[in-house]
């Protein structure tokens, strides 16, 4: 067994997964809700002979392909399948027919790759060393995520992957391509809300209020400074307030403003310190201003860190497939991802699918109403996805 013979055996089967990823995409289901997309998974799966278990987490799917010594070890391969609240305003034969959801985020394609990969490898069994555990994780999109859910219902026991292994689509990379990142690449992402109330009033009459706008401009300022000022300069750091909802008018004070943001980091310490400093500052503004502000962080995904071991074997797998020209080593990125709970607990490796044609106008980033993909990329992230699982189950070193 080689590459060559990987491709091929993928190139067999390139349209019919193309026809599933039309299918998935026509059909998307938001987070929690993935009730049609497991059952026609399922019903694939039964098709095609392999066992499964369902609703784990939710709708989740997951089960087990035994290879070659299938006790010695167990990789654990993981798609998500959730979509998104978007209205798709592709001109294509597969456009959504579910009003106001989209596959925006290309988690068709993840389902689609893992799909293909279980096909050949159940078909394939003595191409690869131990066992692989694949795993239909449900509501990526949304906290506390699928993933977590997952987790609580053993995703990770009976038996115990010794690492885990998750692809996902990028528009910034030209379909052939793949690209990956040694240790953190994705950062954790804390929803704020901060709540602030007092007495409301006339705005001519500054005696008889309490000045809520002007401890959320206060509040907003102070917290961002701070933030700034303390920030490690070693890794990115964002804090963002998108959202205020102050219901006065030019001369009425409201006796509430309510506050949203996002914080993201790459280090869990300086997440924490963060925590505080907003907690700790909110309550000396309000004070200052005889107002009373309510802090809840909504705390989200952690940060995604890539196993360094796994990253680098991941690398050279791909240069092996692709070819060292179509191998792209990231940029850490502040956007996150429920992958990262696994990662907490097993070595794991996220890496990147190249979906994006330029020349064919296929280019529009995820989470947008025109994101779509160079579909030739469903080919490369299922072979790619065979190979290094291959690769990874015959190496010594896991």
């Amino acid at each position: 067994m080689n590459a060559s013979t990987v491709k091929q055996e993928v190139k067999n089967i390139t349209d019919e997964l193309i026809s599933i990823r039309r299918y998935l995409h026509q059909n998307p289901e938001l987070s929690f809700q993935e009730i049609k997309t497991s059952k026609y998974i399922s019903e694939l799966l039964n098709k095609w002979g392999i066992e499964h278990t369902s609703n784990v987490g939710g709708y989740g799917i997951i089960g087990i392909l035994k290879g070659k010594n299938p006790d010695s070890k167990v990789i654990a391969l993981r798609a998500d399948m959730d979509a998104l609240p978007i209205i798709e305003e592709n001109n294509v034969k597969y456009c959504s027919v579910n009003d106001g959801v989209m596959h925006a985020c290309g988690h068709d394609v993840h389902m689609t790759c893992l799909l293909g990969t279980i096909k050949l490898l159940s078909e394939n069994r003595d191409w690869f060393n131990g066992s692989i555990k694949f795993i239909f994780q449900p509501a990526e999109e949304t906290l506390p995520g699928g993933a977590l859910k997952m987790i609580e219902d053993g995703v990770l026991e009976n038996p115990k992957p010794d690492l885990i292994i998750g692809q996902h689509v990028f528009p910034e990379l030209e379909s052939g391509k793949v690209g990956v990142r040694s240790g953190p690449y994705m950062a954790s992402t804390d929803e704020l809300n901060l709540t602030i109330s007092g007495r409301g009033g006339h705005g001519a009459l500054p005696q008889t209020f309490d000045d809520t706008i002007h401890t959320a401009a206060e509040l907003i300022h102070k917290i961002k400074e701070k933030v700034n000022e303390k920030a490690p300069t070693d890794y990115p750091t964002v804090l963002s307030f998108g959202k205020i909802v102050a219901d006065g008018a030019y001369n009425i004070i409201p006796k509430e403003v309510i506050i949203k943001g996002t914080f993201r980091t790459f280090d869990e310490n300086w997440r924490k310190i963060v925590h505080k400093i907003i907690k700790t500052i909110a309550t000396e503004i309000s004070a200052k201003h005889n107002t009373n502000c309510d802090v809840f962080i909504n705390s989200g995904y952690p940060v995604l860190e890539n196993d360094k071991q796994l990253a680098i074997l991941f690398e050279k797998n791909a240069i092996e497939y692709l070819g060292e020209q179509n191998v792209e080593i990231l940029d850490m990125r502040t956007t996150g991802e429920d992958f990262a709970r696994f990662t907490q607990l097993i070595p794991g490796v996220f890496y990147r699918l190249g979906i994006a044609n330029k020349k064919q106008g296929i280019n529009s980033r995820l989470h947008s109403p025109t994101f779509d993909i160079d579909e030739s990329s469903i080919e490369i992230g299922t072979g790619i996805m065979i190979w290094n699982t291959i690769m990874t189950s015959l190496d010594d070193s896991y």
